[in-house]
């Protein structure tokens, strides 16, 4: 029998893929835009794309918050009102949301609020009881957040067809009642491993100088020594470099494939399937893309990991509009776009990690994960805008993808920060 130790952090990894699943619903979004911009709600485009941006945008800033007030509260208590106030978002939608202010408010801040409250949680308890496979448990971690998108799309769409049958606030009060749920049941195995904990087997690498420089690379960076290093802020920067491309692909994934479809010649009932096809390959990918490049980050290092996705997801943003022009092709590109998107939710926690140190990566990489809150904002909305302005995604795509290669540049000239400058 394995010892208790080794026993008690896989339960750590079953309570955190939980906690995800229910988190990973604001991926789902796409699921309601088309039938909120029909009676009786007639939003537009770019209404449907800001309750999907403020919802990024308050989970990522709601994060900082969780993450310095989990060293005082410890991490289930911060999971468990996560997920009532994730559920209550919902909930209220459900029962309110008949207008835009609302499902603004309740979905998207209260909702964004929810998520925040409670997803750094599951990273930081999982890289502290797996200092020895951070890579990979930061994807595992996190990959019910991509898989629980797919899910929920699913229930909603073609398993069920709950927002048909149901309508769009039933659906919104179902799915808060689930979430809530989840993460509670997940909270259970949120807790910190004892002091000193030490995988068997496992060797911590040792922390050295580097010789004619000043200082050291430090493991112990609290937050405020963090963003005074020149690390920090280009981490930031490549983080909203590649975020914005493949939250701009979340948001507008089916009215892009909806419209490229049909100028292709299919009829929009054949549109319609094959772009929620193609959203639901997305989500898939998106989730086997976290642990994946998990992996890949624990055999050639974050740095190196980080520089080949925002690469590759460059090269792709930039032919999505000319190649997926066919139910194949649009999946095939939804697909590859969400697997390196996923990527950015393994490496940059890892990064964090090994840049500003493990013990406080609860703290830290919340600040770091604010660029996913402004990458939450410029996706979705550059590419409803420039829909509606324009008729066409095409100038949205390409300064996407001119943004992630500029993100693969700067990766490359990221250095260690040093105790002393």
């Amino acid at each position: 029998m394995k010892d208790k130790k080794a026993f008690n952090r896989l339960f750590v990894v079953f309570g955190a893929i939980l906690i995800q699943l229910a988190l990973g619903a604001i991926y789902a979004w796409s699921l309601f835009t088309n039938v909120l911009k029909e009676a009786p709600y007639f939003f537009s485009t770019p209404q449907t794309q800001a309750i999907f941006s403020a919802g990024l945008f308050t989970f990522a800033l709601v994060m900082i918050f969780a993450g310095i007030a989990m060293k005082k509260y410890g991490p289930r208590k911060m999971a468990i009102a996560g997920g009532l106030v994730l559920g209550s978002g919902y909930i209220l939608g459900g029962l309110f949301g008949s207008n835009f202010i609302a499902q603004f408010l309740f979905i998207g801040i209260v909702g964004g609020a929810g998520i925040g409250l409670a997803y750094v949680v599951p990273i930081a308890v999982g890289m502290k009881w797996f200092p020895d496979k951070k890579g990979l448990i930061s994807g595992l971690a996190v990959a019910g957040f991509g898989f629980g998108a797919t899910i929920w799309v699913k229930m909603g769409g073609s398993w069920f067809g709950l927002v048909g049958n149901l309508g769009v606030q039933t659906v919104f009060l179902l799915y808060g009642l689930a979430f809530a749920a989840l993460v509670m049941i997940g909270s259970i195995w949120m807790v910190d491993p004892p002091e000193g904990y030490i995988p068997e087997g496992y060797t911590p690498p040792k922390t050295e100088s580097t010789p004619g420089k000043s200082g050291s690379v430090s493991n112990d960076f609290t937050w405020k020594e963090m963003i005074s290093r020149p690390a920090f802020w280009s981490t930031w920067l490549i983080f909203i470099c590649s975020g914005m491309a493949g939250l701009m692909v979340i948001g507008t994934i089916k009215l892009f494939g909806i419209d490229t479809l049909q100028a292709s010649g299919l009829s929009i009932t054949v549109s319609g399937a094959a772009a929620g096809t193609a959203m639901a390959w997305y989500a898939i990918f998106n989730g086997l893309g976290r642990i994946v490049w998990g992996k890949i980050s624990d055999i050639i290092g974050p740095k190196r990991s980080i520089f080949l996705m925002c690469l590759i997801q460059g090269i792709l943003m930039m032919t999505f509009y000319k190649m997926g022009t066919t139910p194949v092709m649009l999946a095939v590109y939804a697909s590859a776009i969400g697997f390196n998107f996923g990527g950015n939710f393994a490496l940059f926690p890892v990064a964090t990690a090994n840049l500003f140190g493990t013990k406080n990566v609860g703290s830290n990489y919340p600040f770091v994960f604010t660029a996913y809150g402004i990458a939450g904002i410029a996706g979705p909305m550059l590419g409803g805008f420039v829909r509606d302005t324009t008729g066409t995604f095409l100038m949205a795509f390409i300064p996407a993808g001119i943004a992630c290669t500029l993100g693969a540049v700067i990766a490359l000239s990221v250095k260690e920060p040093r105790t002393s400058q």
